[in-house]
């Protein structure tokens, strides 16, 4: 990978509003410049040390519940202060989840010196689900926002 920025998307595309990172990466497919990778990924997180290892900047968007209302959308300089990690639980307690994945890497001198961590708020995480309207109205806003971001390199 040599682009400059990576954008990557987090979540589980069959379980409703756990999809929105997922969907707001593929909403992003082919309006993005040149220099942008978009990635999806799903489960454990640990290989994300690596894969953004090389990027200048990296942009995260994921589903969170910290118990807002659904469709909230929060921005996230995660490489100036620590992520809530209550509101970015990993799915599963086998696996690392966003907040954990951006903590080792803190802690092992690896985080990308740019860092922004998107994440919006959902409602229903039950598999079968789709994206709830609100979730869905939050994912366009953030595909806005890090298009905006990346055209003029404002990261984080």
């Amino acid at each position: 990978m040599n682009a400059s920025v990576l954008v990557i998307g987090v979540g589980n595309a069959e379980a409703g509003d756990d999809a929105a990172g997922v969907a707001a990466v593929r909403r992003l497919r082919g309006r993005v410049p040149a220099r942008v990778t978009l990635i999806e990924a799903s489960g454990d997180l640990t290989p994300l040390l690596e894969t953004w290892r090389p990027a200048a900047a990296v942009v995260i968007v994921d589903a969170m519940r910290s118990g807002a209302r659904a469709g909230t959308v929060r921005r996230f300089d995660a490489a100036a202060t620590p992520l809530p990690a209550r509101a970015f639980r990993a799915a599963s307690s086998h696996t690392f989840g966003v907040a954990e994945v951006v903590e080792l890497a803190r802690a092992l001198g690896g985080l990308p010196a740019r860092l922004a961590v998107y994440g919006i708020e959902g409602a229903c995480f039950e598999s079968g689900c789709a994206l709830t309207p609100e979730v869905d109205a939050g994912v366009r806003d953030v595909v806005e926002r890090v298009l905006g971001e990346v055209r003029t390199t404002a990261l984080p």
